[in-house]
């Protein structure tokens, strides 16, 4: 994936995520990642794709603290 790209693809949003182009094609037909349509096409733009993971990256880490505050007082 060229990193001076500002619109990618579902296949080089797959490539960059690790998962299946059918896993993005889906995600974002659900509307679980910032996406939109050319024609019959998704498209999606790499800053909210970033901001994106790091969303869930935070909300992963906030979720596994609060697991372990709960466990703690247990």
């Amino acid at each position: 994936m060229q990193d001076n790209k500002e619109i990618l693809t579902a296949k080089e949003v797959a490539d960059y995520l690790h998962i299946h182009p059918l896993t993005v094609h889906k995600y974002a037909r659900e509307g679980k990642i910032p996406a939109f349509k050319i024609g019959t096409d998704w498209r999606f733009h790499k800053k909210y794709i970033e901001r994106w993971i790091k969303e869930k990256s935070a909300y992963n880490f906030e979720g596994k603290e609060r697991r372990k505050s709960v466990l703690e007082k247990i």
